[in-house]
């Protein structure tokens, strides 16, 4: 039976991408019976019905799967940062990192609006940047009008599957509108009182971009930790995982325990402050957080 990739999904029908042609599919019945969701980006096999529609017939497996946007099997995450309007966030960006690694997602840093930043501050942000990049993470900077930008994304963008994220207003639309041009998303000016910017879609679609795919629509809205436990934290601090090999006690948490060398790195200064800070915020979010009840219980 022929295979294919759902490419965008309105009003319960479904676009399976396959041999360069978008075939409209429906979904079995036995799908919604069985809580099974068809998501973009699922690789699906489906039976044409002789018309001009076929059914969806049977999901494969994911790699992972987000609930906004509704998307599966992602690759990438272009996390999109502004210098100024608003304020970088080092907090943010841990946060945002924790989760993209968490559901298996390689994260790419770009900041935005350098051209608009002063130069300590921009000097601030970029000394802070580096560190993400000296531990492995791909740092890109741009400016809104960046004619050089599709070009510096490109490499990136090739082979694989990518949504952008990131808090309103810091030019998610415009990056989107630079490597898709027919979207003409609509965007519009800071809120003074609100701090964040508008931005409307319709629907979730991935479009062919540079030998890859890209989400018309920014993901990551949900930020929270609910399905991270105490114990996994540390793999998603990059640095901390490397470093934990040579603490004393195998499962080590990195708060209270002897002889642990990730705070030793920290108080060295090999790991900065705000990074154990953070992990630290986040590990007490994790422990505060309402028990979770299976409801067959």
């Amino acid at each position: 039976m022929p295979e294919g990739q759902i490419r965008k999904a309105i009003s319960g029908f479904y676009y399976v991408e396959a041999n360069g042609e978008l075939i409209q599919c429906k979904g079995r019945g036995v799908f919604r019976n069985r809580g099974i969701t068809p998501l973009v980006g699922d690789f699906v096999t489906y039976v044409p019905d002789g018309k001009n529609d076929a059914t969806v017939t049977v999901v494969h497996e994911r790699r992972n799967e987000l609930v906004r946007p509704p998307i599966a099997n992602v690759d990438q995450a272009l996390l999109v940062f502004s210098m100024v309007e608003p304020e970088f966030s080092l907090h943010l960006l841990d946060r945002f990192l924790v989760v993209v690694e968490s559901f298996g997602i390689e994260p790419v840093i770009c900041l935005t609006k350098k051209d608009l930043a002063h130069e300590t501050k921009r000097s601030k942000v970029e000394e802070a940047a580096s560190y993400y990049e000296e531990i492995g993470y791909d740092v890109i900077q741009t400016f809104i009008g960046d004619e050089s930008l599709f070009e510096m994304l490109k490499p990136y963008l090739k082979g694989k599957t990518t949504v952008l994220a990131g808090q309103s207003g810091v030019g998610k639309s415009t990056l989107l509108n630079t490597m898709l041009p027919s979207l003409e998303l609509k965007t519009g000016e800071i809120s003074d009182a609100l701090g964040r910017g508008r931005h409307t879609t319709r629907h979730v679609e991935l479009h062919e971009v540079a030998g890859g795919l890209v989400a018309d629509t920014p993901g990551f809205s949900s930020l929270d930790f609910d399905h991270i436990e105490r114990e996994e934290l540390s793999r998603y601090f990059i640095d901390f995982e490397e470093a934990s090999v040579n603490c004393k006690f195998r499962g080590c948490l990195h708060l209270k325990e002897p002889k642990c060398a990730v705070k030793d790195k920290v108080e060295a200064g090999d790991i900065p402050r705000h990074r154990y800070d953070h992990y630290l915020q986040f590990m007490q979010e994790i422990t505060d957080r309402k028990p979770r009840y299976d409801r067959n219980d």
